[in-house]
């Protein structure tokens, strides 16, 4: 057995279905080792969303995702999606190749120093120098990358190294790290700085999600009556169905979220990472008493210097924070929950403005409780964070750590592959052309879902900020192809929606098995079109 074998029985052991990645030629003995495995390499058709692809399957799974590429510009294309997954804290393992070690002390031919240019990317990094210690590395690799807080971890395999031989075993898996119990003074401390609010919030930050803290939330919210909003990465912790949810920490017609957040006296984070909404936006002026329950202290930042800090297992934390407490507050804001879900769920008239807000109703409705929502990055994202209700958790993937485009259509590739439910895919013209070549992948693997794909030629999110602060935008135009056409060059079912009422008629395609797209073409904004 070769050390490429061992690695990739390694992968078996973890349970590893897919390898999302490029070839290239170092990785020759890892690629026949695959071959002949049980693990599926799936060759996709960037680097970039190879490594989407596998942040996506963790952060949907709990399981690290793997993606691969070989050396030089196959591992630095790798890098966005990896420090992706890092922020977003999704479990993820990239393996690259490398040219021998004969040549590693010198200037070579595509060689470069990769582990180091990782090194601020991820949690743990190293290059499998030895044979020996291939088993170790690997599962160090996963394990890292698994608990929590989880991200994305490195190994480089010299091509030299993948060719030797050894006799050695994977090593033996073992069930996730326990996170700690919380410690009883710290309960006591935050029940007695809850039960002197008389307006308390819980802010659910991504990691109410990601630990599987929704139940424990439920019952929490049912025991104290305690309202609740959420990050953008923390919707579907509590369904925006409940009378206490006040969706995002942004949403409504008239800002009503963030005026409960204002009014708030008292905020359990639960969960938070600063990464994905900054404390200074909620908390302006550090007035506000804050219990942070999260499996990892809190950072130190000027606006989140908590009063009281519960470092356990979030669901465990709730559960005896619910036993504890004996104070009751019955939705001190379910005016501003009426207003807000009311005002995500209505439907449009046919005659209004084709925006992204306005499809949002209809959408939801094609759209089952369990369905899947994966949004790129854009103007579009925002409307989605505030304006589309959900009512289970992780069922609405939104990347907020690092933000980048050209996430959605590799995401929903992955997404497809790992869930048994529908899948839709909402990108602008912008994120998805970055990506859009993924189209032909998900066509080989014969997936199914809907790419929905907002159209209006501009980076929005840009030219609304400049012209916020110079009435004009500079640099944020593009063109399109015919995107109908262009996705049907793919054999994937297409149509253009100009009008509401047409989008609606088009989401007929979400329960369809088969893989289409819907383009919206948006109403021009006459301020930014003039």
């Amino acid at each position: 057995m070769t050390v490429s074998d061992l690695v990739v029985r390694c992968l078996e052991a973890e349970g590893v279905e897919y390898v999302f990645g490029l070839p290239g030629e170092e990785l020759e003995d890892l690629l026949f080792s695959l071959r002949d495995s049980e693990v599926t390499f799936v060759p996709t058709r960037h680097e970039q969303g190879a490594a989407f692809m596998a942040n996506v399957h963790g952060r949907l799974t709990g399981e690290a995702g793997v993606c691969l590429a070989t050396l030089g510009p196959g591992a630095t294309n790798l890098i966005t999606g990896v420090a992706d997954a890092q922020l977003d804290k999704a479990p993820l393992v990239a393996i690259t190749g490398q040219g021998g070690r004969e040549r590693l002390h010198k200037e070579s031919h595509q060689r470069l120093d990769v582990v180091h240019a990782f090194e601020p990317l991820v949690k743990w990094n190293a290059q499998l120098s030895d044979a020996a210690a291939t088993a170790e590395t690997v599962r160090k690799a996963f394990k890292v990358a698994e608990y929590e807080k989880p991200g994305a971890t490195h190994v480089e395999v010299p091509e030299d190294v993948a060719a030797e031989s050894t006799g050695a075993e994977p090593l033996p898996t073992r069930d996730a790290v326990t996170r700690p119990a919380p410690a009883e003074g710290a309960i006591s401390a935050a029940v007695e700085t809850l039960e002197a609010a008389e307006r308390p919030l819980v802010l659910a930050g991504n990691g109410a999600v990601r630990t599987d803290a929704a139940d424990a939330l439920r019952s929490f919210v049912d025991s104290t009556g305690i309202p609740v909003v959420a990050t953008y990465m923390g919707k579907g912790a509590l369904s925006d169905r409940d009378e206490r949810s006040l969706m995002t920490i942004d949403s409504g017609p008239d800002g009503e979220a963030a005026g409960a957040v204002e009014r708030a006296d008292c905020v359990l984070a639960v969960g938070y990472d600063i990464a994905e909404h900054d404390p200074a936006g909620w908390n302006p002026d550090r007035d506000k008493r804050v219990v942070h329950l999260d499996s990892e202290p809190a950072e130190v930042y000027a606006h989140y210097v908590p009063d009281v800090e519960i470092v356990a297992d979030p669901s465990t934390g709730l559960s005896r924070l619910a036993e504890s407490m004996g104070s009751r507050w019955d939705a001190w804001c379910v005016d501003a929950h009426e207003r807000v879900y009311e005002h995500a769920t209505e439907r449009p008239q046919a005659a209004d403005p084709v925006t992204v807000t306005n499809t949002l109703p209809f959408l939801r409705e094609a759209m089952a409780d369990g369905d899947v929502l994966i949004s790129d990055v854009g103007s579009h994202k925002l409307a989605i964070a505030r304006d589309f209700p959900t009512y289970e958790p992780g069922r609405c993937v939104i990347s907020n750590g690092l933000a980048s485009m050209g996430i959605a259509v590799p995401g929903g590739l992955a997404a497809d592959l790992a869930l048994e439910d529908d899948v839709v895919v909402a990108t602008g013209d912008g994120g998805f052309l970055m990506n859009a070549a993924e189209l032909e992948t998900a066509t080989r693997l014969g997936c199914s879902f809907t790419v929905v794909v907002y159209r209006d030629g501009e980076y929005g999110v840009v030219a609304e900020h400049q012209q916020q602060h110079r009435g004009e935008s500079v640099g944020t135009r593009f063109g399109n192809p015919d995107l109908v056409a262009f996705a049907e060059s793919f054999g994937v079912s297409a149509t253009r929606a100009e009008t509401l009422g047409g989008f609606a008629d088009a989401l007929d395609a979400v329960e369809a098995d088969e893989l289409s797209l819907v383009e919206v073409v948006l109403s021009e904004p006459p301020d930014r079109r003039a």
